[in-house]
């Protein structure tokens, strides 16, 4: 049985920003995604811990939430001035109105979307986000949900990963990219 085709690669000359809820697959994907794009991959969270000198967790207890994201926006800029790359973000960086900014103007935002019980699923099984801890993650997932989401729908581009697998997910985002990159007259590689 001969194997569905597999989408080209599409000529994209910026970053490639994932944005979407904590839990939504946004590093996983990244990660995949960069390497079916030949890309670099970076973490926002990851770098922003490597300019603090500690945890997303240690930041948030210790800062607060505002000088974290004050540190990100500093952060996804210095990462926007880079190669373009793939570029996993925080969940939410597109709060912030600077952060959020940059975003749609210096990369192609692409808004990983599933359904709040899929990501309530996958947050449970580890205990590392700060904006969860001691509360219940499905309520405070909801809360943030009505918050962010009309946010995040002012990405680029909206890909829905639900319950497939990570490559299912890889896949679809370069369907997207590829479906962008076709209406602005860029052809695939």
């Amino acid at each position: 049985m001969p194997s569905a085709a597999v989408p080209a690669i599409p000529d994209i000359d910026r970053t490639i920003a994932l944005v979407g809820l904590m839990g939504v697959g946004k590093s996983t994907v990244g990660r995949r995604l960069a390497k079916r794009l030949g890309r670099s991959f970076v973490d926002a969270d990851a770098e922003i811990e490597a300019a603090a000198a500690m945890t997303v967790s240690d930041i948030f207890a210790k800062l607060g939430e505002p000088e974290f994201r004050a540190g990100e926006t500093r952060v996804i800029r210095r990462l926007l001035d880079g190669a373009p790359q793939v570029l996993a973000t925080g969940g939410g960086a597109m709060i912030h109105p600077e952060t959020r900014a940059l975003l749609k103007a210096r990369a192609l935002t692409v808004w990983l979307k599933a359904d709040l019980d899929v990501i309530v699923q996958r947050v449970a099984r580890r205990d590392t986000r700060p904006l969860l801890r001691g509360k219940d993650p499905k309520a405070t997932l909801a809360a943030l949900a009505e918050v962010r989401h009309p946010l995040y729908a002012e990405a680029d581009l909206t890909v829905e990963v639900g319950t497939g697998s990570h490559a299912q997910a890889v896949e679809a985002v370069v369907a997207a990219l590829q479906g962008w990159a076709r209406d602005q007259g860029r052809a695939g590689t």
